[in-house]
């Protein structure tokens, strides 16, 4: 299904941004994801797998109540093209950066200012990257090895995700400077100074959606621009992520979450 180009399609979306973000659940900003393992897990039947999650703590409720909830699947029936999106306006720069391992992922957190992406006039400052593996968001219910989300912040708190896939093949280039350090513990690690380009963010088009954090709180209104590009990752690069969280070789993707009649749209420059 095509949407027409014209000024009445991109009102229609602020409004519906600008609708979310006044109606849906939100947290402190330094609450935006969980810091530690022990309170949840990705392995059902444990009491503490992803179906419990909005029962364990009461701050999380919304990861078993929301509506607008991630990951979710990518159907190209359900998707809406929409030129007026406009391509990414991406402004990083090299700042000093440090990686975790926060039990149930590995993040890179960057430490001074690494730059921001711009949505519709709102400058999101990069705060940080994971990985997931296998891939949280599905593809016609098929998912890929590996995802990257890098983690956005509004000055008023508000939360936008990059998703990038992967599939088995060449190694990232990214990633294998990160996983240099063999043992990654809960102390940071230092790495330098790490410029975000160097993640390879790929093509110009990608899936725009309103969703949440996949992760405790589940916090909702969050800006979702999956890149539809699929970059490739070795196998290697994959079992040392797998193996460091605490989670092992069962993965740490949250299932696919309902959609309950949200829009997702997708930028293609060539439909214009």
């Amino acid at each position: 299904m095509s949407i027409n180009t014209n000024n009445k399609s991109f009102l229609i979306l602020i409004s519906l941004l600008l609708l979310l973000s006044s109606h849906i659940y939100l947290v402190p900003a330094d609450d935006a994801e969980a810091d530690n393992e022990t309170p949840f897990t990705y392995i059902e039947g444990t009491g503490n797998g992803p179906k419990e999650w909005g029962v364990i703590d009461p701050h999380w409720k919304v990861c078993g109540k929301g509506h607008y909830q991630s990951p979710i699947d990518l159907l190209d029936q359900r998707v809406q093209i929409l030129p007026n999106l406009g391509e990414l306006h991406k402004d990083y720069k090299p700042a000093p950066a440090v990686v975790k391992n926060r039990g149930h992922d590995i993040s890179v957190f960057w430490k001074g200012d690494a730059g921001k992406l711009d949505i519709n006039g709102t400058d999101y400052q990069l705060l940080q990257v994971h990985w997931h593996s296998p891939s949280e968001h599905s593809f016609h219910g098929s998912r890929y090895e590996l995802e990257l989300h890098a983690v956005h912040k509004s000055a008023c708190g508000k939360l936008a995700v990059i998703a990038i896939v992967y599939k088995y093949g060449h190694p990232d280039s990214f990633l294998s400077r990160v996983l240099q350090h063999k043992s990654i513990g809960k102390s940071e690690i230092p790495l330098g100074i790490v410029n975000p380009r160097d993640i390879k963010f790929g093509s110009r088009k990608y899936y725009r959606y309103i969703g949440s954090l996949t992760v405790p709180p589940c916090t909702e209104g969050v800006v979702w621009t999956v890149v539809k590009k699929v970059r490739t990752v070795s196998r290697e690069q994959v079992r040392i992520l797998r193996e460091t969280v605490h989670d092992g070789l069962k993965g740490n993707a949250r299932p696919t979450q309902p959609l309950d009649g949200r829009p997702v749209w997708i930028y293609d420059p060539r439909a214009k």
